[in-house]
């Protein structure tokens, strides 16, 4: 349908593509990949029109239709989100309006104008695909999360993301034959990716994408383009085929190159030891040709290095971190939460999941105490410190100070070398580093702010959508980050190999009420499925067992049978909880013990008096290194039995009803 063929196209000096070619056939998913800057969005471009190549063609088979949604938000005009959602043809556009203004016309007693320009209004209306066109709308919007009453909101009232998923919904549904995306996911929240994720898988086109999530990706595409130095090197199957085969094809070019470059030593050996010699002078001539005739294989170019580095940590927590008690919360006449109860424990790495409007980006905030609790409590624990990173985290930057400046001024000790790894691995390489603040883009602020807020860590971190413009080299530097990180960490993403990644413990949001996953992403999805299952299962049970009339000749059962039931049930559950418990309140004395002891023990180790009698230091060292790997062995027995009664609780809730 798309043949590119020997393009060229330079920017300032500089080659982006020199003789590339690329095919695009019906129903093909393709990944494009590369590195900021490689120039994967002037390739998109190319392929719009948009920029014309220095040399070699862009051709379109003819009807085929091309379909585009671009990175950053488009322009907003007085169109609600059905009518942008729906304005698919400029001619659909108009002969809808027509009809609107007829029906206007004719609903006031106005009937002139009719006849026969209005059977071909309405014939031309449905060979678009008539009313149609609106129904499909409206399921296309409601998969990317936007609620029924949003549908006729004029757009300018709406939030840069919501503008774009618009547009989104517009593209899927005019369907064109290939459709280009730019980044598609960093408007979308974790349900609504999922949803459009499976969209796509069923999408009758051809698909090429511009995309930093792995996940997504891996989910997808079926060939990976990757732009490299110039050249489009095309790979069979998904993101994680392609890092096995580049790496097997960088190690077999470099196996080739060290063999031609042995070989081509050995040769010029022999040439510059005998050349002076008559004897041997026609042999060394001979040694000569022999280089001169070889294709030369060309150096291997520098791969892209994972960048390895130590972050700072931050001083250790008690063991409750923060609690929410009866929490209320509403906007004016909408109520986000009620009742609402929420606990974080030191080491737990949450991530809060649930479609959009649901409350977590609330609940991160009353975390946070960017927003008060409006009724109930909110306590942190013990020298709990925390830290808030939104995307829009930018306020605190010192506009007139140099990148390097403004990641400099932490109250942590790290030198300028380190600081500038760090800074190279979030985008800042080379002169970038000496830009000013005030003269970076959106994004840049924030993975400046990304920066800061990891030199100089809270011990409850908050983060809302970290991994937004952040490419995956960068994506992977922040997980090395937060695989190091010693705190607590509770935050919202979309991006799943992120959650996987980094996430230990799910919690799903959904109309004020909270349930906790006590696993990480994949145990969530196992867990709320097999919910959903039992309770669509329990639900026809019910609906069998509930006839709308008692059955003749069969007894109904008792309520206080019932009764009799549910108290043998919590009896059970009782005996069955109760050592359980006891366990759990034991181990937690015992960490209590040690945690006391540790610090009694590092206090005498920074008494200067204790060096002053020998030996004693290092038998508090050996004795404070005891109590540490205790301290270790008991806090895994209480999180391995904690997990079981957190789960025996949540099945004897599921069989009783609790």
């Amino acid at each position: 349908m798309l043949t590119i063929s020997e393009i060229t196209k330079a920017f300032g000096g500089r080659t982006l593509f020199e003789n590339v070619s690329l095919q695009i056939n019906r129903e093909d998913r393709i990944g494009l990949v590369g590195p900021n800057g490689a120039g994967k969005t002037t390739l998109f471009s190319l392929i719009l029109g948009a920029e014309a190549p220095d040399k070699g063609t862009v051709a379109l088979q003819r009807n085929v239709v091309v379909g585009h949604l671009p990175q950053e938000s488009a322009p907003v005009g007085d169109e609600t989100v059905i009518e942008l959602a729906t304005a698919i043809h400029p001619d659909f556009t108009r002969i809808r309006s027509a009809l609107k203004e007829q029906a206007r016309l004719e609903a006031e007693g106005d009937h002139a104008g009719g006849g026969g320009s209005e059977d071909k209004l309405k014939a031309d209306f449905e060979a678009f695909g008539g009313f149609r066109v609106e129904a499909r709308a409206k399921q296309i919007l409601a998969g990317l999360s936007f609620r029924e009453r949003d549908f006729d909101r004029p757009l300018k009232e709406m939030s840069g993301g919501w503008v774009m998923r618009a547009y989104l919904a517009r593209l899927l549904v005019q369907e064109p034959e290939i459709l280009m995306l730019d980044e598609p996911t960093n408007h979308l929240d974790l349900e609504a990716l999922l949803w459009f994720q499976d969209y796509l898988k069923r999408y009758p086109g051809a698909v090429l994408m511009i995309s930093h999530d792995r996940s997504f990706l891996n989910q997808l595409v079926a060939t990976v383009v990757e732009i490299r130095h110039g050249s489009l090197i095309r790979y069979r199957g998904n993101y994680e085929d392609y890092l096995v085969q580049r790496k097997a094809k960088e190690e077999q070019h470099q196996a080739a190159y060290d063999n031609q470059q042995r070989e081509i030593a050995r040769l010029m050996a022999f040439v510059d030891r005998f050349r002076a010699k008559n004897t041997k002078a026609a042999q060394a001539q001979s040694k000569l040709k022999q280089i001169e005739r070889m294709e030369l294989i060309e150096a291997p170019l520098n791969a892209e290095q994972t960048i390895h580095f130590r972050f700072p940590q931050p001083a250790r927590s008690g063991r409750r971190v923060i609690r929410l008690t009866n929490v209320d919360h509403a906007y004016g006449q909408t109520v986000v939460y009620q009742g609402m109860e929420f606990e974080a424990e030191r080491g737990q790495r949450i991530v809060l999941v649930g479609p959009n409007g649901a409350g977590k980006s609330t609940l991160l905030k009353l975390l946070a105490g960017v927003i008060p609790v409006q009724s109930g409590t909110h306590e942190l624990g013990h020298e709990v410190r925390a830290g808030y990173y939104s995307q829009h985290r930018t306020e605190d930057l010192d506009p007139n100070a140099t990148v390097l400046e403004e990641a400099l001024d932490t109250p942590q000790r790290v030198t300028e070398q380190s600081v500038r790894t760090i800074l190279g691995s979030f985008l800042f390489r080379g002169d970038d580093v000496f830009k000013k603040v005030r003269v970076l883009s959106g994004g840049e602020k924030s993975r400046l702010a990304l920066v800061k807020i990891l030199l100089n860590p809270p011990n409850l971190l908050l983060m809302d959508e970290p991994t937004t413009h952040l490419d995956m080299p960068s994506i992977d530097a922040l997980v090395n980050a937060l695989s190091q990180y010693e705190g607590t960490l509770i935050f919202i993403s979309h991006d799943v190999y992120f959650i996987k990644a980094i996430g230990t413990h799910v919690v799903h949001v959904d109309t004020g009420k909270l349930t906790h996953y006590p696993g990480g992403y994949d145990y969530f999805l196992q867990k709320s499925a097999a919910d959903g299952a039992r309770a669509a299962v329990a639900g026809a049970e019910v609906a069998a067992r509930a006839p709308a009339k008692p059955e003749p000749g069969r007894p109904s059962i008792k309520l206080k049978d019932q009764k009799r039931f549910e108290a043998e049930q919590r009896q059970i559950r009782y005996k069955q909880r109760k050592g359980l418990q006891q366990s759990v309140d034991a181990l937690e004395a015992k960490i209590a013990q040690f945690e006391k002891r540790q610090a009694e023990l590092t206090s005498e180790l920074e008494d200067q008096g204790t060096y002053e009698k020998p030996g004693q230091a290092v038998k508090i060292n050996r004795e404070l290194m005891e109590v540490q790997d205790k301290l270790e062995e008991v806090s895994a027995q209480w999180e391995k039995l904690g997990t079981e009664l957190a789960e025996l609780d949540a099945s004897w809730s599921e069989k009783i009803g609790a």
